[in-house]
Order: structure tokens, then sequence, then C-alpha cells
């Protein structure tokens, strides 16, 4: 069968299509949800609400009246079940960058004082690598990268907390999180997470698999808008312990006393720094609706199924010998995020060319190209056109 003709059967059988209504899209082919989400198209509405009546008529009396006090670990507990986690440890609020240094810091201080490491992996996003340096610095430590296939050999005595990637940023590549968790448990270590590119693609299993810490992101597949507050989770057993190195009053035990000293309000409320961003934070609330009668189970296995389809498409388009793209993302299912990377020389031209023909993928300097499956509403389709149009735009871009 055409894959053409194969992407429409599969569309017309796929249990999460009607998810896509729940959306704001176009006619556009849009790969680029593991960067930023597409809009539920129930957000305005919810979002002119806080702003006209809940600001505009309510004013102060909205802290309490409309729940805006309690939002960071309300919030939280909607985002709890998509990461695999109880309620009770996951507060909303801050950038993701902020919540590693918190977390990092934290991390070393859960630990053994006579521990000297915090092993960071080498790959990275930057934002989080200049977190864990400036946190190491802070609290004494040392930096160690590595890349996270060497995270094993390269845990030791000397190790107090270990950061990691669930999904490489560039590569997709899904890193064993409990596997990894267990051997720095192991080595008497704590583990920290960034959830960035998994949280909302794939099963996380945050509590099955005795996870520490963990950060990301609420902008790309939880789809709560540009810019959407990030979340910290600190796992029950911590939560006493947990001494974070940015205490503000939103954080403190009686906030509104005003005390010159700090006693930090119990569970994971002592994540909290200032007064909540609420006008994101609440379009953010209102986009976790779309989760509603969701499994990550079924997003999972659409998420396979859509990468699947597509490296096999670019294969029969573009593939071959002298084929001038070549997946960086692992075939293998239990080493593959949401996206799929392809290493060509000429990506800055190609993925140009391709946007201005309304396939949206997105670019990581110099040479890959960049595309997210958000099974929610990307289609076997689209899958199909992507590929298509890649074909045909390298057919018209020189070669480097």
């Amino acid at each position: 069968m055409p894959l053409r003709e194969r992407a429409a059967a599969l569309d017309a059988t796929d249990e999460l299509a009607p998810a896509r209504t729940l959306f704001s899209l176009d006619e556009v082919v849009y790969l680029d949800g593991n960067s930023l989400g597409a809009l539920p198209a129930h957000v305005p509405a919810r979002v002119a609400d806080v702003v006209a009546r809940q600001w505009g008529e309510l004013r102060i009396r909205s802290w309490d009246e409309s729940g805006w006090w309690t939002a960071p670990e309300r919030i939280g507990d909607r985002i709890a079940p998509l990461v695999g986690a109880a309620p009770g440890q996951i507060v909303v609020g801050d950038s993701t960058s902020v919540n590693v240094f918190k977390a990092v810091v934290g991390a070393v201080r859960l630990a053994d004082p006579g521990r000297t490491d915090v092993i960071v992996d080498a790959a990275t996003f930057p934002s989080d690598g200049y977190m864990a340096e400036s946190a190491a610095r802070m609290t004494g430590r040392r930096i160690v990268p590595v890349r996270p296939d060497e995270v094993r050999s390269a845990l030791g005595p000397g190790t107090a907390a270990v950061l990691l990637n669930h999904v490489d940023y560039r590569s997709g590549r899904l890193h064993d999180l409990p596997g990894l968790t267990a051997a720095i448990h192991g080595a008497g270590a704590v583990a920290v997470w960034d959830l960035c590119h998994s949280a909302g693609a794939l099963p996380v299993g945050l509590d099955t698999h005795g996870v520490d810490l963990a950060v990301g992101c609420t902008y790309k597949y939880l789809n709560g808008g540009p810019g959407s507050p990030a979340y910290l989770y600190i796992a029950h057993r911590h939560q006493a312990a947990f001494d974070s190195p940015l205490p503000g009053w939103t954080s403190h035990r009686d906030p509104f006393a005003m005390a010159p000293g700090f006693t930090a309000a119990d569970g994971a409320t002592r994540g909290r720094v200032g007064t909540p961003d609420i006008l994101s934070m609440l379009a953010l609330d209102a986009a976790l609706d779309v989760w509603d009668g969701i499994t990550m189970e079924s997003v999972r296995k659409k998420s396979l199924a859509l990468t699947d389809f597509f490296l096999e498409c670019v294969e029969a388009y573009a593939g071959g010998p002298g084929s001038r793209v070549r997946p960086l993302t692992p075939a293998a299912h239990s080493e593959r995020g949401s996206q799929v990377a392809l290493r060509c020389a000429e990506a800055p031209a190609v993925m140009e060319r391709l946007v201005a023909r309304g396939v949206v993928g997105d670019l990581r300097r110099p040479d890959v190209l960049r595309f997210g499956f958000t099974p929610l509403y990307t289609g076997f389709g689209d899958t199909e056109r992507a590929a298509a149009e890649l074909a045909r735009v390298l057919d018209e871009v020189p070669v480097a």
C-alpha cells in the first residue's frame, strides 16, 4: 500500500485523533511541539476571564476567591499524573533554569557533606550546565561532565548529585531513567532529572523509579504557552530536609507574618520563591484540560508509531545510497523520545524551505533538523507529508 494511503488508514483508526480538535491548528504541518506546543483552543477565553473578571472585577480578592494563592500546588497536582507522581510533590513556578539551580543545590545539601562531585550530562541543554556549574561553585563542589552512557563508570564515593536529561534535546535519545537512577542511588548519590523533552510525550514514572528531584518546562508537550512556568518535583521522602537556595516569602511557613527569619513551609511548597506569575500560570492550568481522559500509555504508543512511520517515509522518499539525511535518533524504541533528529549538511537552508512549504520543524546548528511529534495533534498524514516535502526540498537545495 502506498505510504499516503497507509497514513490515511492509520489516521482513521487513531484513538487520539479526536484530541486534535481541541487545538487551534491550520493546514501547516506543525512538528515543533518539542519547542512550543500548539494553543489549546479554549485557552484564550479562559485567559480573558482571568484578566477581565478575576483581575478586572475581583482584583485582590482573587488571591483567595479565585484560588490564585494555591495555584502553584494545585496545578502541580494536575501535572503529577503526567509524570508518574502522587499529589503533593510538584510545585509550579519560575523557569526551568531557576528550578535546576534549586534542585542541584538542594540535592547537594541532601547528600553526605563529605561528597565533592556533581556529575552533569556533558551534552545537556546549555542553561542546565550553566546552572549546575554555578550551583557547584556555590556549594564548594566540583562539576564532572560526562556522557549519559558514562555515568555508571563515573559514579563513586565522592559523587553528591547527578543531573541528567531524560531525553536529549538535540538527538531525541531517551536515556535510561530507571537504570541510571538505581545506579546513582547505589553509589549513595542524589538523582536530579530534567524532564523538558519527556513530560507529556512518554511515561516517566518518577515515584515508581524512586527519582529524588526533577524539573521540567510546560511549554513543550504540555502546551502551556510561551514562557509558561516550569515545575519542581520534590519526592515526599526528601521534603522535610529539602533546603532551597532561594528561600522566598511564598515558601515561608507563614508568609504573611513578614518575619525577618526564614522558616520553610511544609511539603513541596518550600520549592516556591516569590509571587506566582498568575496570568501565565492560569493559562497553563487551562491548557492542561486537554489531558482529561488521556493516558500516557496511549500517547507513547502513538508517539512511537508516528516516529517509526516518519523514519520509514524518509527512507522511502529521501534515503538510499547518497542520501543527504541521516537519522541521529536511535531506532530502538527504548532509546527514543518523541522527536526525530536528522543530520543534514545543508540543514539551515533545508529547514528554511520546509517552513516556507508549510512544514514547521526546527534547526540545531550546524547540521541537525529536528521534528517533534506531539501525539495529541500530530497525525500520520502530517507525518507522510513532512517526509515528502523534505525529499522535494532536498532535490532543490544545492549540496554544500
